[in-house]
């Protein structure tokens, strides 16, 4: 089953792309529990897999998951416990939509014994190739590197106010990656102009930048949670926009890069 539920790709450097929210399958059986809202997924990171496709020709392994968020959250914690105190979130497996709306009809939310269920069976066999991927790479180089690729649409006020600068860098607050992988990224990003950004907003990274990123065991993880607009139209049928991937790649490209050639030592 665990092959099932993402895919895997094995690079030759320290990075690691996970894409734990571009799923779009739901199964059969949950389907018509939903709204029908639901089933077009809105709340997905579009098109991440297509836009970080030069991710394999820069040497990284890339774990991507193959069902909607809407099924279980890969970036919740298993007890789900808040990420973030004092404001909406839609939780591990979510009942509503990022609009706040409810995504099951009536008398259908998921109970506890089918949230522990889906756990086993989606974000258990996610985690436990993350965790040994890390390993596998940190043992190979002496080190891991994990970057961890979201989107969202620009303005959701459900969830945060106003609009979200277009690039959001987390490292929870520095503390999942080592000072200089965080500074190197600082200016990589205050080199251009094109994109507003911050590190450390709204979005200081998720359960996974969290919970892997241990720099001291020689694993360092960031988050980078991008808007929509930065590379497709954020309204459906949520279709790629040519030119504006043509202007966001050449930075993403450089990030990744710079992270495949980041070595502990200049920390």
């Amino acid at each position: 089953m665990s092959e099932a539920v993402f895919s895997l790709q094995r690079g030759t450097t320290p990075l690691l792309l996970s894409l734990p929210h571009v799923g779009t399958e739901i199964p059969p059986e949950l389907r018509q529990r939903l709204v029908p809202r639901a089933l077009e997924v809105e709340d997905t990171d579009w098109h991440l897999q297509p836009l970080y496709a030069f991710a394999r020709e820069l040497g990284a392994t890339v774990l991507a998951a193959r069902y909607s968020r809407y099924v279980i959250d890969l970036n919740r914690p298993r007890e789900d416990t808040p990420m973030y105190s004092g404001v909406n979130t839609t939780g591990l497996c979510p009942v509503s939509f990022f609009t706040g709306e409810p995504l099951y009809r009536p008398g259908q939310t998921p109970d506890a014994a089918e949230v522990r269920q889906r756990c086993e069976r989606y974000w258990r066999p996610y985690h436990e190739t993350l965790r040994q991927e890390l390993q596998r790479l940190r043992e190979r180089h002496g080190h891991a590197v994990l970057f961890d690729g979201h989107s969202i649409k620009s303005e959701l006020p459900w969830l945060f106010e106003g609009e979200l600068p277009a690039l959001n860098l987390g490292t929870a607050d520095g503390a999942s990656c080592a000072p200089s992988m965080r500074l190197a990224l600082a200016e990589l990003l205050d080199g251009q102009s094109a994109y507003s950004h911050v590190i450390d907003g709204r979005f200081k990274g998720g359960y996974i930048t969290r919970h892997y990123g241990r720099p001291a065991e020689g694993i360092h993880a960031v988050q980078l949670e991008m808007c929509w607009r930065c590379y497709m139209v954020e309204d459906a049928p949520y279709r790629l926009d040519a030119s504006r991937v043509a202007g966001i790649e050449p930075l993403l490209r450089r990030m990744l890069q710079l992270l495949t050639e980041w070595r502990p030592d200049e920390s």
